[in-house]
């Protein structure tokens, strides 16, 4: 929900991608105005009022954790060897190539010659090695027990040789995991974790400027990114927890683009000029909890009740999917 901001062309234009991270990403790296980027470079500033606050330890995708907002910063700051990119799951990024023995038992890797962290220095093997080797967040157990070595050939030429076939090496290292997503050797070296997360380099598409706890994360273009310039030259993330409170930043052009408002108040945002809603798609799990149950006077107390609770809300669920335009207890249930 939200509008570009800027010397841009083009007016008023939705950013939501299909979780934090996209939304991030299409807006930022992604999305916008090509021709323009080409022709003068990165211009404007974006002010995406995000609806969490910001942790430090985001910067560092050694310790991601099994959250996949922590993505919406990595894929400004940071790069990968492989990512989830629009319409391909597994989309070469640092990594130019890639190749399997037919035992399944090792894999190779070619780096994209040229390639820059953000403080000029080169993306090279020894940096992906150093970053699988210090990774220490979600599934970092069965990833690394499964990796017999991590094998440095030259700066452009790494092998992952594994203790067994496993056939879903990539979707852990590639997916599930920061294992991936390739820190800088040299410089985590001289200014250890704390430093790093303090003054974070990356090699993607924006770098670090600023850091205002629970206030705002500031970024912008880096240059000399080998996919293509960013088309926005600055990226300032509020940190706006309270949905009212992002929905009236938005009205006021205080922010951009907003993330998650619902219900009452998204049906606000159509009817405001200058501003669009568009929805997304969310992979999250959902609970109905009942305190009741441990009430023995309570109906809930008996199992097949709740029982009886879980089918009726499985069948609403298959009716709406089959039928959507079925207002469910008005023209099912009382027809």
């Amino acid at each position: 929900m939200g509008r570009l901001s800027g010397p841009t062309p083009g007016g008023n234009v939705c950013l939501i991608g299909r979780r934090d991270v996209l939304a991030l990403a299409a807006s930022a790296a992604f999305g916008g105005i090509p021709d323009l980027a080409r022709a003068a470079g990165p211009v404007g500033q974006l002010t995406y009022g995000v609806h969490i606050s910001l942790a430090p330890t985001w910067f560092d995708p050694a310790e991601t954790p099994s959250l996949v907002t922590p993505y919406m910063i990595y894929y400004a700051l940071h790069d990968a060897m492989l990512k989830p990119m629009p319409d391909e799951l597994m989309a070469h990024s640092l990594a130019e190539s890639w190749s399997a023995t037919e035992d399944g038992m090792s894999y190779s890797f070619v780096l994209r010659d040229g390639v820059t962290f953000h403080n000029g220095e080169k993306v090279t093997a020894e940096d992906v090695k150093f970053s699988f080797e210090r990774y220490r967040g979600a599934s970092k157990a069965p990833l690394h027990d499964r990796v017999a070595s991590v094998e440095v050939q030259d700066a452009r030429h790494i092998q992952f040789k594994l203790k067994n076939p496993w056939p879903d090496f990539l979707t852990f290292y590639a997916a599930t995991t920061g294992a991936g997503w390739i820190a800088p050797k040299k410089y985590i070296e001289k200014v250890g974790d704390e430093g790093f997360k303090k003054a974070p380099i990356g090699a993607g598409p924006y770098k670090f400027v600023s850091f205002t706890p629970g206030v705002e994360l500031v970024l912008e273009a880096y240059d000399g990114y080998w996919r293509k310039v960013p088309s926005v030259k600055r990226l300032s993330l509020k940190v706006i927890p309270e949905e009212a409170t992002r929905l009236a930043a938005l009205k006021r052009g205080e922010i951009d683009i907003a993330y998650s408002i619902r219900g009452e108040l998204a049906q606000e945002i159509p009817q405001t000029p200058g501003l669009a809603l568009k929805p997304t798609v969310i992979q999250s799990p959902f609970w109905l909890y009942f305190p009741e149950q441990w009430d023995p006077k309570s109906p809930w107390s008996d199992l097949r009740v709740r029982q009886a609770a879980r089918l009726a809300l499985l069948a609403y669920l298959l009716l709406t999917l089959a039928y959507p335009g079925v207002k469910f207890v008005k023209d099912v249930l009382l027809s």
